[in-house]
């Protein structure tokens, strides 16, 4: 009932139990009662944020929750649904509510009162630099969520017929790559999820590395080093015979491969991040998944600061940041001081759906499903 429904409305909600057919007679039954029509997607969550009963940045952490597909996306959806990034923009906005308030009553009273205008000025800049504290560290640790959000990037890139799509399939549990001895095989980047340790890890098998002449497998090799460049990690691959090493701007992983057919020899130098594999065996490759799961984990593990997951939400904390880096620029009067702390405060009320949120409305809302 409202106001404590999850819409601040009068609701009733009907338990149908049975099959298709029955809950298509149920919908067919209710559609024929005048005045009844079908929610349109995340109605019930749009009626709740207008009714007050949640904020625009609960109603994006509710989106990622009905998109979650690993525990620890879950667990940041949840959060971020339950109002942690709410309660993070009222804590900061209130830090500078105070000092706003001392900036505004230096401009107001420290004529007539007696009150040390300097001194206001300095007791405030001193809230907005624990503020600034507490910005920065959401923006410092904001690739962890977005990172978590998306998935974490593994490539598996190196020369052709190393084992790239064979270690795939391996991977995914599953044939989702050609194998052929025939070199170039693979040409558009190949994509799998993976579920480690409750972390979102895409795997991309691509084209092998080689000087061709086919404009084609040019293509998927240039595409293949872009996807390498931009990874959080690159499984380079080679055999007995290939190079043992790679620069990417990132994260690397070499990997011997094939080693069923040529093992190392024991007392061979092992360099650290070095793994030795047979997919045919299934040798070395529980070592190389523990060894990205620790990655994966280690960039997308939580932090103290609440979660910036959208680009909007960083967007919103940058805005602040420089406002305040502003205000607190030195030689500034009190009048500017004071319209810094008012921008910084702003653009943490559009975050959380208080002021100027018109534009990006429809399109967080559309992304819920009907019933949400």
């Amino acid at each position: 009932m409202a106001p404590a429904s999850f819409t601040g409305e009068d609701l009733a909600e009907i338990g149908v139990t049975g099959g298709r057919a029955v809950v298509a007679a149920m919908v067919s039954a209710l559609g024929g009662i005048e005045g009844l029509r079908p929610a349109e997607p995340g109605e019930f969550s749009w009626r709740a944020f207008v009714n007050g009963r949640m904020d625009l940045s609960a109603a994006e952490g509710l989106a990622d929750l009905v998109d979650a597909e690993t525990e620890a996306q879950r667990e940041q959806a949840l959060r971020i649904a339950g109002g942690a990034l709410r309660r993070e923009c009222h804590e900061i906005r209130a830090a500078l509510l105070e000092a706003m308030t001392m900036v505004e009553a230096a401009l107001d009273f420290s004529d007539g009162e007696g009150l040390d205008e300097r001194f206001l000025l300095i007791e405030a800049l001193a809230a907005v630099a624990v503020t600034k504290v507490r910005i920065c560290g959401a923006l410092d640790n904001s690739s962890k969520s977005s990172r978590l959000r998306e998935g974490f990037s593994v490539v598996i890139a190196g020369p052709p017929n190393v084992g790239k799509s064979t270690l795939m399939n391996v991977l995914s549990g599953r044939d989702v790559a050609i194998t052929s001895p025939v070199p170039g095989t693979t040409r558009d980047p190949i994509e799998v999820f993976l579920d480690l340790r409750g972390y979102p890890v895409v795997v991309v098998d691509t084209a092998g590395i080689r000087s061709s002449v086919d404009p084609i497998e040019r293509e998927g090799i240039e595409r293949a080093k872009r996807r390498a460049e931009a990874a959080d990690l690159v499984l380079w691959l080679h055999d007995t015979d290939g190079p043992e090493s790679v620069s990417f701007g990132t994260t690397v992983y070499t990997v011997r491969t094939k080693i069923d057919a040529a093992p190392r020899m024991a007392d061979a130098a092992r360099e650290q991040r070095n793994f030795d594999i047979s997919a045919k065996t299934g040798s070395g490759i529980k070592e190389l998944l523990a060894a990205i799961g620790d990655l994966a984990e280690e960039r997308m593990s939580g932090s103290e600061f609440a979660p910036l997951p959208l680009e909007r939400h960083k967007w919103a904390f940058k805005e602040a940041l420089a406002a305040l880096d502003s205000a607190a620029s030195s030689d500034r009067d009190l009048e500017l001081v004071a319209e810094d702390l008012r921008r910084a405060a702003s653009a943490l009320d559009r975050l959380i759906g208080r002021v100027g949120v018109e534009e990006v409305l429809s399109q967080i809302f559309s992304r819920l499903c009907v019933g949400k």
